[in-house]
């Protein structure tokens, strides 16, 4: 089985002191890459539990934490104190307690964690204070495409590693460009869930992102115990399908929804903190962006935005194109009372307009654009490509 790329960036770190907590959506494959690295632990003492299960959290149910390490070393076989044990733990936002634990026993007994959690809103709000300096937080996201290749076995496990940062996207041959032009359809179309990406059958495909989306609602919109909430929740996803690419407006749509701006800025905060949607700020050079006016949203999954609703080839391949940024660096937008905009900028400097076929209009605004907020490149991401030095294959990020 392929292992994602994050893999051999967790790798890098088993030895060290800090817990290794993954987390992202559901269903991108966090629990498959646990169980990756603890079969790369050989025959180091080793244990996994899944806190799906409340007897596994039972075992971690004690005032004592030196009982709890003991009854560990115990279940390992290990009574050599010196020999490291190696615990992992999947669905930790189950059992929010144990935050404690893991912190004794790092601190006492030098023991390394692994640990997954679907929930980011909980996580983050669960991890700063209680783990403070003893973890690392790494976000899983649905395959991007040139992992997608990888996994296809259309680029090489080291070309896929490179795609970490963003590559040097004037070096790609329009052969490839034609190679990948049908896989790339189908990352807009069905997304990059890793078991959506593997399965050839379309009504598989289908049924596996419907499930995806009926277990977000079953699992992690538990955190909102009123019913009335997550009704409202489901109301807002619908209505956010076809705002997909565009600034959002709170007032609107809490008329709506007939509800408070208040409760539509909780309900955004929760859907962007379980990586349901991503919210793009404003471009600016100040530091502090956060109150830079409305945000762009995206889906973080084109699979599950077509599931959910329509939205025409323009949004998709936008949306597609975030989430293809948004891990490789700091993205934000350009937008000066609707007359002068740019898609995306990438970390302050590279501005990337999209377009489903690039017209030479579209490439010289661009850059009058760019030259004016002092941007040093600025390219036009086409899906129907031409042959310009400023226009690029959205395959080639």
């Amino acid at each position: 089985m392929k292992k994602r790329l994050l893999f051999y960036k967790l790798k890098e770190h088993i030895q060290h002191k800090n817990a290794l907590v993954i987390t992202g959506m559901r269903q991108v494959g966090k629990t498959t890459l646990l169980k990756q690295i603890y079969e790369e632990l050989g025959q180091k003492p080793k244990l996994s539990f899944d806190f799906d299960n409340p007897l596994d959290q039972k075992i971690f149910e004690d005032i004592e934490y030196n009982n709890i390490y003991q009854r560990l070393s115990n279940m390992a076989g290990t009574t050599d104190k010196s020999e490291r044990l190696y615990i992992f733990i999947d669905e930790i936002q189950n059992f929010p307690e144990i935050t404690k634990v893991i912190k004794f026993m790092i601190d006492h007994y030098g023991v390394k964690f692994f640990v997954t959690g679907s929930s980011g809103f909980y996580l983050k709000n669960l991890f700063p204070e209680s783990l403070s300096g003893r973890k690392f937080l790494y976000v899983l996201p649905p395959l991007g495409f040139q992992e997608l290749l990888y996994f296809r076995d259309k680029i090489s496990l080291e070309q896929a590693l490179k795609s970490s940062s963003l590559p040097d996207i004037t070096t790609r041959s329009y052969t490839d460009l034609v190679r990948f032009s049908e896989d790339y359809r189908e990352y807009l179309e069905f997304g990059g869930l890793p078991e959506v990406v593997m399965t050839a059958d379309l009504t598989t495909k289908i049924e596996i992102l419907r499930n995806a989306f009926s277990s977000f609602f079953e699992k992690d919109l538990k955190l909102l115990s009123d019913y009335k909430d997550i009704r409202e929740l489901r109301d807002l996803i619908l209505l956010l399908v076809p705002r997909v690419g565009s600034m959002l407006d709170i007032s609107k749509l809490g008329i709506e929804l007939g509800v408070e701006r208040k409760k539509i800025y909780s309900y955004l905060e929760f859907l962007e903190g379980t990586f349901f949607l991503r919210l793009i700020p404003k471009f600016s050079h100040s530091v502090d962006r956060s109150v830079a006016g409305g945000k762009k949203v995206y889906f973080c999954d084109t699979g599950l935005l077509k599931m959910i609703g329509n939205v025409n080839d323009g949004q998709l391949l936008e949306n597609g194109v975030a989430n293809q940024l948004a891990p490789l660096g700091d993205i934000s937008f350009y937008n000066k009372r609707n007359t002068m905009e740019i898609d995306f900028i990438y970390n302050k400097e590279i501005a990337f307009e999209i377009k489903t076929k690039a017209s030479e209009n579209d490439i010289e605004k661009t850059q009058e654009i760019s030259k004016k907020l002092g941007l040093s490149k600025s390219f036009v991401v086409s899906l129907n490509y031409i042959d310009h030095k400023n226009v690029i294959s959205p395959y080639q990020l």
